[in-house]
């Protein structure tokens, strides 16, 4: 089956042709990041009509790029939730149009699933059960994995999300959005030792997260510095330094007990916090010191993109799962609610057989 993926859940305009034997054979993203760093932010209108205007062409391109048509398109996966509505909305009504004149099953993909089975795109890919952190400006899970919609909810932050802990914080050091990659470069040109942050809910047993209070630390820490006059540039980057290493040694703390509870000997990181260098090499001398591994995506497939998406339809349409004929758009969605592969859809869509 030659897949059509499609990704609008935010900011990034996704598309990806995935093919079920072949793999991955086309892939393009177009970042808005440009545009929303004027606001500090993502501006949900702006986002949804930038979609509309970037998402055709993309299809186009990526079709050129792989010397297919869209008559050879078997099925269409698109981002169906979670995300911002409008931009959810722009993406399905693409994938749902262009179904209905090609005559070809569509059905909504689950953003976060997308994230946790993006190192399947990888050569060497993770097998099943596997422990997976997801870990991006909107979530912070970590999941025990069977299979593919056989996902089980060990832990999750109980108020921000490592990501949106990266950008507030970035703000408070005066940079510019995206906030977790310019925290994660200021901290390169940080002072290890001169401060220690807290390492929240890693004194208690649990897996759960919090970060808020981490947050109100650092912005009293930069108070205090503004206010005696010692806001420098190294300053900044101490701070920088000192919270990174907070967020980074509490994901940490938390994979390994998840690893340790499970008897589990292989963790997944997925979504846009994965990216960070600082993370993964904590969590490689982590689980080699528990004799098990660790894996993740390309740094190109930890952000928000189309091949991520197209893979995950990809293995459900197989199975025989597509939408009926509403557009899916689902803003909050728990991912443990998903059916398993080969369990018929509950959530209002219907089964076809490819």
């Amino acid at each position: 089956m030659l897949i059509l993926g499609i990704e609008t859940s935010c900011d990034e305009t996704g598309v990806a042709l995935y093919h079920s034997d072949q793999g991955l054979l086309a892939h393009a993203l177009f970042s808005q990041i440009d545009m929303h760093a004027d606001y500090g932010g993502v501006v949900p209108e702006l986002a949804s009509r930038d979609h509309v205007r970037k998402l055709l062409p993309l299809c186009d391109e990526i079709l050129d790029a792989a010397d297919r048509t869209r008559a050879d398109i078997d099925g269409i996966a698109y981002t169906a939730g979670p995300g911002l509505v409008g931009a959810l909305m722009v993406g399905g009504s693409v994938a749902h149009a262009l179904g209905f004149a090609l005559n070809i099953p569509v059905l909504g993909v689950h953003h976060m699933e997308g994230h946790l089975l993006a190192p399947m795109l990888e050569s060497s890919p993770p097998g099943f059960p596997f422990i997976a952190l997801l870990v991006s400006g909107g979530h912070t899970q970590l999941v025990l994995v069977k299979g593919i919609g056989e996902y089980t909810l060990l832990g999750e932050s109980v108020d921000d999300a490592a990501g949106e802990a990266f950008d507030k914080a970035a703000k408070m050091l005066g940079l510019d959005y995206p906030g977790g990659p310019r925290v994660a470069a200021l901290a390169e040109k940080g002072a290890p030792g001169r401060y220690r942050f807290p390492r929240p809910m890693t004194d208690r047993p649990g897996l759960d997260f919090s970060f808020s209070g981490l947050k109100t630390y650092t912005l009293n820490t930069v108070t205090r510095a503004a206010e005696s006059g010692e806001l420098d540039d190294q300053t900044r980057a101490d701070i920088a330094l000192a919270f990174e290493t907070a967020v980074v040694e509490t994901l940490t703390i938390k994979c390994r007990r998840a690893l340790e509870q499970t008897q589990s000997k292989r963790l997944v990181i997925a979504g846009g916090v994965s990216a960070n260098r600082r993370l993964r090499a904590q969590l490689e001398a982590m689980t080699a010191k528990l004799g098990a591994s660790v894996f993740y995506a390309r740094p190109e497939f930890c952000t928000d993109n189309g091949a991520m998406i197209a893979y995950a339809g990809c293995q459900r349409m197989k199975a025989g799962q597509r939408d009926g004929d509403r557009i899916l758009a689902v803003p909050r969605w728990p991912m443990d609610q998903l059916p398993s592969i080969d369990t018929p859809r509950t959530d209002g869509l219907v089964d076809f057989q490819p």
